[in-house]
C-alpha cells in the first residue's frame, strides 16, 4: 500500500503494544504516515502483523524516551526522511502498583521518567519542526488517573497529574506558533499493561509490609475488574484519529462513557463525598 505524499507524519512512542500499537497500526491502514517508535525493536512483531493484517506501511524506529540521544536520533530520523511531523502522540508510559510505603525511591522515580520526563523528552525535540513550520498537534496519552486518583497507585496518578499540568500550560505556550496540545485520558481497558507488563512496587507482596492484606485485595479486586471490561481499546486510536483530523479539536478527550462519567462526578460532587465513593470501591470486602 503506498501512502499520499502530502499525509500528514505520525510520530508515535510506545508502540510495541496497547493503545500505540493499536493507534499505529489504525493510522497506518488509513494512509498516515506512520513512525512506530518502540525502546526494543525485536518486539515488533506484534506491530507489524497487525499492520500487514490491516494493510498499510509503518516506519518502525527504535526510542528510548527516557535516553536524549535515543530521542534525538529518532527525530532526526523523522526530519530527514520526512522533513517534519504533523503529530506527535506521546503514547509510552507504564503503571506501577504499590503503596507509597511499599514503593522505592528508584520506581517512583523510574514512574517518572518514562511517564512524564519521557513526554518533555520527545516533545522538546519535536517542537522546533513544529514552530519552524507554525503547525501541529502534540496528543498526550494521559489517562483518568490524572483527574482522580485512587490507593497503591500514587505514582502513577502523580505522573499523569504532572503529564496534565505541562500539557494545559504547553498549550498555551505553543498557540502561538499554531501548534495544538492535546489530552486523550482513557479509563481503564483490557490491554498488557495489566497482564504482562503489569508492575509492582518491590514490597507489593512482601508479608511484612502494613499493606500486605490491603495490596492483595486490591490486586484481586482490579483483575476481576479488567477481566470484566468489554471495551474496545481500538478506541483510543478512532479518537487520536478524530482530533487529527479536526479543525478546533477540545483540549480534553475521555474515549469511554465510563470514563466520561468518572469525571463529571469528579467536579460535580463534593470532595468529601467522592472520596468516600472511591474508598467504597476499592476497598469494599476488605478483611484486615
Amino acid at each position: 500500500m503506498s501512502q499520499p505524499s502530502n499525509s500528514p507524519v505520525v510520530f508515535i512512542t510506545g508502540c510495541s503494544s496497547g493503545f500505540g500499537l493499536l493507534t499505529a497500526a489504525r493510522l497506518a491502514s488509513r494512509g498516515y504516515r506512520v513512525v512506530a517508535t518502540m525502546r526494543d525493536t525485536r518486539k515488533q512483531g506484534s506491530l507489524t502483523s497487525e499492520i500487514n493484517r490491516r494493510g498499510g506501511i509503518a516506519d518502525i524506529v527504535p526510542m528510548d524516551v527516557t535516553d536524549k540521544a535515543s530521542v534525538t536520533r529518532a527525530v532526526d530520523h523523522v526530519n530527514g526522511r520526512y522533513g517534519y511531523i504533523d503529530v506527535l502522540v506521546n503514547n509510552a508510559g507504564y503503571g506501577i502498583g504499590g503503596f507509597f510505603e511499599d514503593l522505592t525511591d528508584e520506581e517512583i522515580r523510574a514512574q517518572f521518567e518514562v511517564n512524564f520526563f519521557g513526554v518533555q523528552n520527545v516533545t522538546r525535540a519535536v517542537i522546533p519542526l513544529m514552530r519552524q513550520r507554525r503547525r501541529g498537534k502534540i496528543i498526550n496519552i494521559s489517562s483518568v488517573a490524572g483527574f482522580s486518583a485512587s490507593p497503591a497507585f500514587s505514582a502513577y496518578n502523580a505522573s499523569k497529574w504532572a503529564l496534565e499540568a505541562f500539557s494545559e500550560s504547553l498549550r498555551y505556550e505553543l498557540k502561538f506558533f499554531g501548534i495544538d496540545v492535546l489530552l486523550v485520558e482513557p479509563g481503564t481497558y483490557k490491554t498488557r499493561i495489566f497482564y504482562e507488563n503489569a508492575r509492582y512496587a518491590r514490597y507489593f507482596d512482601h508479608p511484612n509490609s502494613p499493606y500486605y492484606a490491603i495490596s492483595r485485595h486490591l490486586k484481586k479486586k482490579v483483575a476481576a475488574y479488567v477481566e470484566d471490561c468489554h471495551k474496545d481499546p481500538e478506541e483510543i486510536g478512532i479518537i487520536v484519529e478524530k482530533l487529527i483530523r479536526a479543525k478546533n479539536p477540545p483540549f480534553r478527550n475521555i474515549p469511554d462513557v465510563e470514563g466520561q462519567i468518572l469525571y463529571w462526578l469528579r467536579r460535580a460532587l463534593p470532595f468529601r463525598v467522592y472520596s468516600a465513593m472511591i474508598r467504597a470501591f476499592f476497598l469494599k470486602g476488605l478483611k484486615t
